[in-house]
């Protein structure tokens, strides 16, 4: 009885600290995998988002037809881990710069946004777009999306912890390792030990 109200106590913990945020940064295999490394984060789903058709499918989406992009939705512990720290790391991961398009990949399903849950994240957003612009942190205006969230889809189950189970596979060896090691380099104080190597 005590060890069910020790659990249910610590549900309860989990669940007034727990936050959602939906970034967008190009492929979501490169996304997700960068997130979940991080410290305080509880779950990170690849998925769809900010399009307008309903249950859209990896085919679909791909094609560019639907509006959506590939983006992730991030569980975390807002005791271990802030929205900003999460910012940090969404902007010093992917190029925000560069419209539709990450790298080789080219489309509106693989434009930088922010889908913001509620006006905190909207200000904090802005406000981190703001610094990186007066700070001259790129060479290029900012070109991320800020709008609000509407619905999220999850990816089809292949697509979860694609990098962790195929990282010999081309994709990941040249697109997404070299970002895992930035982001161990440049923030390993916020990495899981369970990902630390």
């Amino acid at each position: 009885m005590i060890f069910c109200k020790i659990l249910l106590l610590n549900l309860l913990i989990n669940l007034i600290y727990m936050d959602q945020a939906i970034f967008c940064g190009g492929c979501f295999w490169c996304t997700e995998a960068i997130f979940k490394r991080l410290n305080g984060v509880i779950s990170v789903t690849p998925g769809y988002t900010g399009g307008n058709i309903k249950n859209p499918a990896y085919r679909e989406v791909c094609e560019g037809t639907t509006g959506h992009a590939e983006g992730v939705s991030v569980f975390y512990d807002s005791s271990e881990i802030s929205y900003e720290d999460l910012l940090e790391v969404f902007f010093s991961t992917h190029n925000p710069t560069t419209l539709n398009s990450q790298g080789n990949d080219v489309g509106e399903q693989y434009r930088s946004a922010i889908f913001y849950i509620n006006e905190s994240q909207k200000i904090s957003a802005k406000k981190y777009i703001n610094f990186l612009e007066k700070s001259k942190v790129f060479n290029q205006s900012v070109v991320t999306v800020l709008k609000p969230f509407d619905i999220f889809y999850d990816a089809e189950d292949l697509h979860k912890d694609y990098y962790d189970q195929n990282k010999s596979q081309p994709y990941c060896q040249f697109t997404i390792s070299p970002k895992i090691k930035l982001l161990n380099k440049k923030f390993s104080n916020k990495i899981d030990d369970k990902f630390r190597s």
